[in-house]
């Protein structure tokens, strides 16, 4: 049985709608927690070259968000990005970038026949590769 993550509706719901208003285009940004349940979401430009198919986080709106949680007393939780026509799945290139293993990755699928597709993985720096983690929806 893969790990558990507990996520507020509310905020699996910013995600879910975060995608859907730019369905052409990968969403992402970050989750932060606060004594570990996550509560803020912060939405930060993609300015991959492609962003259709790859996300890559605004250097400075990194930046910005990273401080700005550390001012709220908060951590890391989650990067998330969205797959506008894969799915919910992690891809070579998110591998190939994954730079926190301490964080969920969230991924966000529209390809789904109408329906959204929420799905959680670790990355596993030792083998290279992530692992599935089971969402749940908490209310908040």
């Amino acid at each position: 049985m893969p790990p558990v993550a507990a996520i507020p509706r509310t905020l699996a719901n910013q995600l879910l709608h975060l995608a859907q208003s730019s369905p052409h285009q990968e969403v992402c940004g970050l989750l932060a927690a606060k004594d570990d349940i996550p509560q803020s979401c912060y939405p930060i430009t993609n300015v991959a070259e492609l962003p259709q198919r790859r996300f890559l986080l605004d250097p400075q709106g990194q930046i910005d968000a990273m401080r700005s949680m550390r001012e709220k007393g908060e951590t890391l939780f989650a990067i998330f990005h969205s797959h506008p026509d894969a799915p919910a799945q992690p891809s070579a290139e998110d591998a190939a970038q994954a730079a926190y293993p301490e964080a969920l990755y969230l991924i966000i699928s529209l390809n789904t026949q109408g329906v959204l597709e929420l799905r959680g993985f670790r990355f596993e720096s030792g083998a290279s590769a992530f692992s599935e983690v089971e969402l749940q929806l908490a209310e908040s």
